[in-house]
């Protein structure tokens, strides 16, 4: 009875490490996958000011300059909402 529970316990040892390292790999990947994430969405925020830049730049006529151009307008302004506003 006593070598089926130390092989059992053995057994469980080693299913426990294991999962610990396959946790720690996950951890990891999840960590290089939301950096990229981030990475990518700043960078499609920087190309769609460079292409509304460019639009802009694109709409001119000739003999405007891009001072004289109308300042670009928020489509809509963020606003602070309370959380007690919406409990009610």
């Amino acid at each position: 009875m006593l070598t089926l529970s130390t092989l059992s316990l053995a057994i469980a040892l080693v299913v426990a490490a294991v999962a610990y390292l396959r946790a720690r790999s996950a951890i990891k990947r999840l960590e290089r996958i939301t950096e990229s994430y981030w990475e990518l969405r700043y960078e499609a925020g920087q190309l769609k000011s460079r292409v509304t830049r460019l639009e802009m730049i694109g709409g001119l006529r000739e003999g405007e300059s891009e001072s004289e151009m109308p300042a670009p307008t928020a489509a809509s302004p963020t606003t602070f909402v309370p959380l007690s506003s919406l409990k009610k």
